[in-house]
């Protein structure tokens, strides 16, 4: 599904590329000579610049919304498999929660069907829980590039954004002022038209920089937490087991009194309780 959507959204913007690239000189045209509209003024006249603008506008939707499909707690850890797992590991039955975790895609399903093998029966004491925790370690290292891909590409398109659209600016303001220069006067109006073109580029560059932005910070933030909540789920699980296994050995180890003077009063009371 996911590289579906991915080929979906390459063909995307290679239509929508060549499409504005075919189209904008007829617009543009076609505004020449008639009454401007709301395309016109805003898109057309910011020049070729707005081509890459809007291209990155249309990749930066796609990713934000490729990436609030992806990132839903129900592909990383859902409640239903998160309970089953941990009632498994309460009855010490580490080979049927593989086998559950197996035939679950979700990464909770996944990162337990890779670290759970390394449980190690002959400690009964922790089970191989280092190398458990180990397991988690390398494969959430090995998950989080393909995790975190759309995610940065957000942090690039807003970092890119406004430098194209500073060069759209920079590039409409030195061609005002070339006209300027050859002419060696001009009608301040038009002057200021033309820099208002100029600045449209800048515009749109900032406008694409606070979606791209603030949606990579959260994004980002959303999907180190669902991370977190599948690693806790395994040490969880873990716990689980070990404190089942050993839990007469905890219970030995506890004492009877909170402090001396609790257990010097039971004393007491009992030699007490013996004599009478």
């Amino acid at each position: 599904m996911k590289t579906t959507l991915t080929r979906f959204g390459i063909r995307s913007l290679t239509c929508g590329m060549i499409a504005f690239a075919a189209l904008a000189p007829a617009m543009a045209e076609e505004g020449g000579a008639k009454s401007k509209n709301m395309l016109d003024t805003w898109v057309i006249a910011g020049g070729w610049t707005m081509i890459p603008l809007v291209l990155l506008l249309i990749w930066c939707l796609y990713l934000l919304t490729t990436c609030l499909m992806s990132l839903k707690r129900e592909k990383f850890c859902p409640e239903a498999l998160r309970g089953q797992l941990i009632s498994l590991m309460g009855e010490c039955r580490v080979q049927s929660a593989i086998q559950l975790a197996t035939q679950s895609p979700t990464y909770l399903g996944r990162l337990v069907a890779y670290s759970l093998p390394n449980v190690d029966a002959n400690r009964p004491e922790d089970l191989g829980k280092d190398a458990v925790e180990d397991s988690v370690v390398e494969f959430a290292g090995n998950e989080r590039p393909a995790v975190m891909l759309n995610v940065d590409i957000l942090a690039l398109i807003g970092a890119i954004a406004p430098s194209i659209g500073l060069f759209g600016t920079i590039q409409g303001m030195v061609l005002a002022f070339e006209t300027l220069a050859t002419a060696g006067s001009a009608d301040p109006s038009q002057l200021a038209g033309s820099i208002s073109v100029a600045l449209l580029t800048t515009f749109w560059g900032l406008i694409i920089s606070i979606i791209a932005l603030p949606a990579f910070f959260f994004l980002k933030k959303h999907a180190q937490k669902l991370e977190s909540e599948c690693v806790n789920t395994v040490a969880e699980m873990m716990n689980t087991s070990i404190n089942v296994i050993n839990a007469e050995a905890q219970l030995a180890r506890i004492p009877e009194g909170l402090n001396a003077e609790e257990g010097e009063e039971g004393e007491g009371e009992l030699i007490e309780g013996q004599e009478a």
